[in-house]
């Protein structure tokens, strides 16, 4: 499952990163994030030597989820060299996921 990083440690786990880094904009209370959930863990297991997967919840970091533009959960944002490549909004499917994951990282 995707570690929960905030405002503190987030420039050291997804802006200086040497791999590509995949961020879920989550909220607790939404339920297509929950649904989203087991499959980003799927794909941060299955790439966990070409990919990082982390969480942000934006109850407690909201900071951060104005500074990403995030409108609504849940949002994912790709991560190369510190700067977001991609970004997409609501749940999705492992097969779409990584199809977009694979896209931006050409």
């Amino acid at each position: 499952m995707a570690q929960r990083i905030n405002k503190d440690n987030f420039e050291e786990k997804v802006l200086k990163s040497p791999l590509p880094v995949l961020v879920d904009f989550y909220s607790d209370s939404c339920i297509p994030c929950k649904q989203l959930s087991p499959v980003l863990g799927d794909i941060e297991d299955e790439r966990e030597d070409t990919l990082s997967v982390y969480k942000v919840n934006v109850n407690y970091d909201m900071e951060l989820a104005e500074k990403y533009d995030v409108m609504g959960v849940p949002a994912l944002r790709l991560f190369v060299q510190g700067e977001v490549k991609a970004e997409r909004a609501g749940a999705a499917g492992k097969a779409d996921i990584e199809a977009w994951i694979d896209e931006n990282l050409k």
